[in-house]
């Protein structure tokens, strides 16, 4: 028997047009001789063909709910299968996981780019395969994505105009809402009501595998839903929105804190940090909503040890007044009476006040915390305060010049 004749005649049966995606699944099927689903990126199922009795839990679930569930999906994650798939493009073997009622597969991810457009299943139960086979399931991914990009309603048609309307938000002054409402019409979004940015920043190399890891998780981190998201250079991007109303920002901070565990683990990055505006009505306030991202992020690096786990920028409390405060000193060339007496006298003695009254106002004037935190008894801590007073002149019980002093401190660590 002539197989390569076989083999040619099955690529070229996949080649011709078809009507809609079902049948381009049924036709994959019939040729692999399996049954075969075909999800997008987010794992929710696009077409499937048709199947025998035989089939799996995992399937029969898929099907109903017209989306893998989380349950499979995780297993697929600590079994390293999805880990292989968002790095490759080569068909991936998955072996039987009874655990989360799953047969025997192959997989194969559907790329554009560094994008995933989505994945192709094939059920393949007791059936051993091939490398015909499988350059028979590759070439099924270049129809199926031939298809998406040309004939799914909603995919995004020019790359380009995704992110340059996207750098638009991000830095014009003024964006019009007519502009905004011809968008959301050209890429079926919705931009209004519970809007932020998010950027996570690497500190690592950027390569095409953290890309596509980042671009997936993006993508499949449920708590929000990602409308826009672009790489620059250390930086990832995006445009975020609650889905619902009565959302809050916890789930902003959980897509964070959830999407940096996960990309960090999968990769073992050596450092990864990300933050996140407030949260808008409108598109319009987007230039601001990054600008408060930004900052966050700064602010994170410089004041690591107080807001290493501050994503919010709405939970920064005084720390988004403080570079404000920076440059209004620098205008005026204003110093701090109460903080110039303590340095002074610390250089001449070789002390430490004003350390110690920085860790007092960071323990809300708490003398036993501060002294557990300074490693030194109370006594001694109220013998310092006693002297702190007497040279600085500061009164330890006017709460107005506590803060002053305090934001002064913060603003010194900019400087």
């Amino acid at each position: 028997m002539d197989y390569s004749n076989i083999n040619t005649n099955k690529l070229l049966t996949l080649r011709q047009p078809f009507s809609d995606l079902d049948a381009l699944a049924d036709m994959i099927s019939e040729v692999l001789a399996c049954p075969i689903t075909i999800e997008d990126a987010n794992h929710h199922v696009l077409a499937y063909s048709k199947h025998t009795e035989n089939i799996d839990e995992a399937r029969i679930s898929t099907i109903m709910n017209r989306k893998v569930p989380d349950k499979v999906i995780n297993g697929l994650w600590k079994n390293g299968a999805m880990p292989k798939l968002i790095d490759s493009n080569q068909p991936v073997i998955i072996p039987e996981i009874k655990e989360i009622g799953l047969g025997n597969r192959i997989a194969i991810s559907i790329w554009k780019q560094n994008e995933i457009l989505g994945f192709i299943w094939a059920h393949t139960g007791e059936k051993e395969y091939s490398a015909d086979d499988l350059e028979i399931l590759k070439e099924a991914v270049r129809q199926v994505k031939k298809f998406i990009l040309q004939k799914l309603p909603g995919r995004r048609n020019t790359e380009q105009a995704y992110k340059d309307f996207f750098w638009q938000l991000l830095t014009a002054d003024f964006v019009s809402a007519s502009t905004i409402q011809s968008y959301e019409k050209q890429f079926n979004i919705k931009l209004q009501d519970g809007l932020a940015i998010v950027v996570f920043r690497f500190e690592d190399e950027i390569t095409p595998q953290i890309e596509k890891h980042a671009y997936y998780l993006s993508e499949t981190v449920m708590q929000v839903n990602t409308i826009f998201r672009l790489f620059d250079d250390q930086d990832f991007i995006l445009l975020v929105r609650l889905w619902k109303d009565d959302d809050t920002s916890d789930r902003i901070y959980q897509f964070i804190s959830q999407l940096q565990e996960k990309i960090s683990i999968q990769l073992k990055l050596t450092s990864m940090h990300g933050a996140a505006s407030q949260i808008y009505h409108s598109a319009k306030d987007m230039t601001q909503a990054y600008e408060e991202a930004l900052q966050t992020l700064s602010l994170q690096k410089q004041f690591p040890d107080k807001l290493s786990s501050c994503f919010l920028y709405e939970d920064l409390g005084i720390f988004q007044w403080v570079d404000i405060l920076k440059e209004h000193r620098q205008k005026r060339h204003h110093t701090n009476k109460y903080i110039q007496r303590l340095r002074k006298y610390d250089e001449r003695q070789q002390s430490n006040l004003l350390y110690t009254l920085e860790a007092y106002l960071e323990y809300d004037s708490n003398v036993l915390q501060t002294a557990k935190a300074l490693f030194i008894h109370p006594n001694t801590m109220n013998y310092r305060l006693k002297r702190i007073h007497e040279i600085s002149k500061l009164d330890l019980k006017n709460p107005h010049q506590k803060i002053a002093v305090y934001l002064e401190l913060l603003a010194d660590k900019l400087e």
